[in-house]
């Protein structure tokens, strides 16, 4: 039995993503021991006196620990709970949609909003949720009076996360897409064979055929559930809705760039990604032990 040979120049195609990963993943972890001293720009990184713990302590002990972590995590798990599912079902109607043209058709504007800025998006949802927009119309002609919907606190985490369904569900059901073309007919034709109704078919047969990829789709949004995205909660925040759309990131923005306390905002990043570490590690144990199917 021979085996086969990987020619060598074709390692040379992983030089980019290597050099990539290198210089902007790991080169940055240098830095890291900022968060334990008194970061002064003057004496550098290295000639910085240490602190050891303290500004974990500090942060531990602030009095906007608890409301960061649980807007974090009340954004992330909402956005888990109510996203995860959408491209799964996205993906099955359109593997049994009947018109072709039709299919496309749908694929085509599920796809498009991904490609939009996240700046412009933020302004479409100002502009469709300000009081002369089309929402307080139709309110209007419903004979509601218009409503300040971005000054509604209790609103806050419902428009982050279903525009981010509205955005991101066409683009993350590509891969559930091509795993159900990768089903084999055969299987569905001995179903119908044997009687077997549409709903039956997606039971029994596509979404044992999407656990797998699901699991590990999982597994990598659990590693970043602490993680919430800057950009979207920064854009979306206003005095009103502070309480409740101050993250995780956008506090190491304000407190590192605008405050510039540097030791501090790297001690708060760190803790973040620690704590996204660990869930990583345990929901990579748990989908192991239940599904044998795991990143590692």
């Amino acid at each position: 039995m021979t085996s086969k040979r990987v020619d060598p120049v074709l390692y040379i195609f992983l030089l980019p993503c290597l050099a990539y990963t290198v210089i902007f993943h790991y080169v940055p972890l240098y830095g890291l021991q900022i968060a334990f001293k008194d970061f002064k720009a003057s004496l550098g990184i290295w000639g910085s006196p240490w602190t050891g713990m303290e500004n974990l302590t500090r942060f531990f002990s602030s009095y906007s620990f608890f409301d960061l972590v649980k807007n974090t995590l009340a954004l992330s798990v909402y956005s888990l709970l109510a996203g995860f599912p959408a491209p799964i079902l996205l993906s099955l109607i359109l593997n049994y949609t009947v018109f072709p043209s039709l299919k496309k058709f749908t694929q085509t504007i599920t796809y498009a909003p991904h490609f939009i800025s996240m700046v412009v998006m933020v302004g479409m949802v100002q502009i469709f949720f300000s009081t002369t927009g089309p929402i307080n119309s139709i309110l209007g002609i419903l004979g509601q009076s218009p409503r300040t919907f971005m000054g509604m606190p209790e609103l806050f985490r419902s428009i982050y996360v279903w525009s981010g369904i509205w955005q991101n569900s066409g683009w993350a059901s590509i891969i559930y897409i091509a795993v159900l073309s990768g089903v084999s007919p055969e299987l569905h034709e001995a179903a119908m064979i044997d009687g077997a109704s549409k709903l039956k078919r997606i039971f029994y047969i596509d979404i044992p055929a999407l656990i797998p990829t699901a699991v590990i789709l999982l597994i990598l949004n659990f590693g970043s559930l602490m993680t919430v995205g800057f950009e979207k909660a920064f854009l979306l925040q206003n005095n009103v809705n502070l309480q409740v759309s101050e993250v995780i990131s956008t506090y190491v923005y304000k407190i590192g760039i605008l405050s510039a306390q540097y030791s501090y905002a790297s001690a708060v990043g760190l803790f973040n990604n620690v704590i996204n570490f660990i869930l990583l590690v345990a929901i990579n144990k748990a989908a192991k032990t239940v599904t044998e199917t795991s990143l590692w």
